[in-house]
């Protein structure tokens, strides 16, 4: 097999630690079919995604992981995008179904591929930059404007706002004009969420937020709740969200595990909305593996006005930190330690 037919990648050799990523040289390069196009990568995300896959915890996972990249088209048989166009791509069984990102070159459906620019234009950003958006704005955005139908004036709850998702969607709310009140474990974390311009930070150490709430005097409920960190403090979530608001669960920063019944209700094994929730409330769930979906077209995102703030500076988006090809494995331990107070992104090549 050439050269030209081989490519650098990285493989999960066996479900397990960060050590079980492999990075072999001379894998064989995916070739395009008509409806999809082949992707030289120039950067990607990482993702918590990708830590479950890489442990065996999500329900479905390849050997090369990856939800999402940027980089440049090499090929599209069917012409709906130039060779050398700039593009992001994300999900539609990236790193779940098929090969995903962690490699020099991917295939994608067209309909999971947004152009950034034009072939040969000149780019705003850097590809680590750019690398830093994708999934988090994507996703954030959906979230915020379509599942929760965010709008000026209205006040939000963003659980888990320290993340890269959670400050994607701290700078989208503030700049549509929302109230937003943000949550974190640290307190030094404090200043980073206020200089991003929402109206509070409250320090939350898990169930127990709402007592934390009206400690600080704030006692009226939210219209949103954009909940991150997941199944552990739903239940809790729920109470937070006023008659007729809406609570959207996006995020597992807590973890995988089910949501807990009700204390002392043996008879239920999980959750019990008769018991746990309050009338009135409605409450959804976004998962970003059904972009490209016809129901939920990539397209309907503003990605490249999302560039464009970025661009600007209206959007504080920088990534937290940028690895080398060869560094995945210290990426990963870095994610699973918790030390990532952002977006971290991984250059494939220098």
């Amino acid at each position: 097999m050439s050269s030209s037919q081989t490519m650098k990648a990285i493989l999960i050799s066996s479900f397990g630690p960060p050590e079980t990523l492999q990075i072999t040289p001379s894998h064989p390069k995916p070739t395009p079919t008509p409806g999809t196009a082949l992707i030289r990568i120039r950067a990607f995300g990482i993702n918590h995604a990708e830590m479950h896959m890489r442990r065996g915890e999500w329900a479905e996972s390849v050997p090369i992981s990856g939800i999402e990249c940027v980089g440049e088209i090499e090929s599209c048989p069917g012409g709906e995008f130039l060779p050398g166009t700039p593009v992001a791509a994300l999900m539609g069984g990236l790193g779940r179904t098929i090969p995903g990102s962690y490699a020099e070159f991917t295939v994608a459906r067209v309909g999971n591929i947004v152009p950034l620019g034009e072939a040969g234009g000149k780019m705003e950003l850097s590809w680590a930059e750019l690398a830093a958006l994708p999934e988090s704005y994507a996703t954030a955005w959906t979230c915020l404007f379509r599942n929760l139908g965010l709008e000026r004036g209205m006040t939000l709850l963003v659980r888990g706002a320290t993340s890269a998702f959670g400050r994607a969607a701290v700078n989208l709310a503030v700049e549509a004009g929302a109230v937003v009140t943000a949550t974190t474990r640290s307190e030094g974390k404090v200043g980073q969420l206020m200089g991003l311009g929402v109206r509070d930070v409250v320090v939350d150490g898990g169930v127990g937020l709402a007592q934390r709430l009206k400690e600080q005097g704030k006692t009226e409920k939210f219209d949103r709740v954009l909940e991150l960190v997941g199944n552990s403090v739903i239940v809790e979530s729920l109470t937070l969200v006023k008659r007729g608001g809406r609570l959207c669960l996006a995020g597992w920063l807590g973890g995988l595990d089910p949501i807990p019944g009700p204390p002392g209700e043996q008879a239920f094994a999980g959750f019990n909305p008769l018991l746990q929730m309050a009338s009135g409330v409605h409450f959804s769930f976004f998962g970003s593996f059904v972009f490209g979906e016809p129901e939920f077209p990539l397209s309907d995102v503003p990605l490249r006005d999302i560039v464009e703030s970025v661009a600007e500076g209206r959007f504080d988006a920088k990534p937290f930190r940028v690895f080398k090809f060869d560094d995945i494995r210290e990426a990963h331990r870095v994610m699973e330690a918790g030390k990532a107070n952002g977006k971290m992104v991984v250059v494939v090549d220098e």
